[in-house]
């Protein structure tokens, strides 16, 4: 099992700040079949109250469902005893990195 850190706005779906751009559906259907597999999802954006609670229901109605939303898993801050900063994960994910597409 793998973890993977993955940003919204410019890879999930286009740009558009602050509204939610079209979706990206390659990108999108990599992610549910990666956690089909057993991997965990950790939705990691600089979006925060409701504009992160939009973020995470239009993933939602694309069929893609996150472990954890900008924080740890829980299973890692119960592990830690806390939720630090810093999110943990063996991938990171977003339109500034190298890997774009699967």
């Amino acid at each position: 099992m793998s973890v993977y850190a993955v940003d919204f706005d410019g890879y999930l779906c286009r740009d558009a700040w602050p509204e939610i751009g079209e979706p990206n559906t390659n990108i999108i259907e990599h992610f549910k079949e990666l956690r089909n597999q057993g991997n965990k999802l950790i939705l990691w954006t600089c979006r925060e109250g409701q504009a992160l609670q939009d973020a995470v229901e239009w993933c939602a109605g694309h069929g893609l469902v996150f472990d954890a939303h900008n924080e740890n898993l829980p299973e890692m801050s119960e592990w830690f005893g806390n939720d630090c900063r810093k999110i943990g994960a063996d991938w990171y994910c977003d339109d500034r990195s190298y890997w774009l597409l699967p």
